[in-house]
């Protein structure tokens, strides 16, 4: 009997049992991928862990020299000297003298570049790797404040990169942190209301003295942003505080521009 042959039919499936093939298929792959060609952290270049999608494993995240408690309510330096009796230790808080009245509070995760965080900022800042800075901003996010700062805080402002350095990096790390930081503070990123108004060194070779010459007047804020500054609690973010020179040089240029009060937010502070 000559009849036509009938054409087989796929399974149909549902698009809710769809999207789980989808995404099952999608995991094997992506663990067939992990072991024949494992992807090595940006700051130690060991193995990531299986199922880890940044750059840096948790090995490093785990081993921030974390900076101790209890802390300066203010500066967020820690306040206790090892090896001194309770009677002997400082009652004034030798780093909080590095900032203007003007400087609410200063919080920053871990000290560089003991720990793993010095190899952190070099991989997000020196050896392309822009996305390490997400998760920089996540432990940032997580670091304690005062209520006043947390009710009053309007804005992020990255601290402005040298143009020719930000083209030459293809990135400012500050605004990636503060891009990455705001969300999780549900405030906005001002990234256009800060300037540099002429060429700095690196700080990094300086001494104190030097570095505070070096970023004097070397920033200042956009005219027509003025108005939005007014009046307002704004908080600068860097990827790393040494003397604070650079960023009291932001928060005093911001202050001429008529914000009132400035906190500091960084991912690494180095002892000085």
């Amino acid at each position: 009997m000559g009849g036509r042959r009938r054409t087989p039919r796929g399974i149909a499936l549902s698009p809710a049992s769809a999207s789980a093939v989808v995404k099952g298929a999608t995991g094997a792959v992506g663990a067939l991928l992990d072991l024949l060609l494992p992807r090595h952290c940006a700051a130690c270049g060991r193995a990531v862990e299986g199922g880890r999608t940044e750059p840096v494993c948790g090995r490093c995240w785990a081993s921030l020299a974390r900076l101790a408690h209890p802390q300066c309510e203010r500066c967020g330096h820690p306040r206790v000297v090892r090896d001194l009796p309770a009677a002997a230790q400082p009652r004034h808080c030798r780093w909080c003298e590095l900032l203007p009245a003007y400087v609410r509070a200063v919080r920053s995760v871990c000290w560089v570049p003991e720990g793993a965080g010095g190899a952190v900022v070099h991989a997000c800042k020196y050896e392309d790797w822009p996305a390490v800075a997400a998760g920089m901003a996540r432990r940032m996010a997580a670091t304690e404040w005062p209520q006043d700062v947390r009710d009053e805080r309007a804005a992020l402002v990255p601290v402005p990169l040298a143009r020719e350095r930000e083209r030459a990096r293809g990135f400012n790390q500050s605004t990636l942190l503060a891009r990455a930081l705001a969300p999780a503070w549900g405030v906005p990123v001002w990234d256009d209301v800060l300037r540099r108004t002429r060429t700095t060194e690196a700080q990094a070779r300086l001494t104190p003295a030097d570095r505070l010459r070096n970023v004097a007047g070397a920033f200042g804020t956009v005219e027509s942003a003025r108005p939005r500054l007014r009046g307002t609690h704004v908080v600068l973010v860097d990827d790393v505080v040494t003397t604070a020179c650079t960023l009291n040089a932001c928060a005093a240029a911001l202050v001429a521009g008529g914000v009132r009060i400035v906190s500091y937010v960084t991912f690494g502070r180095a002892r000085s």
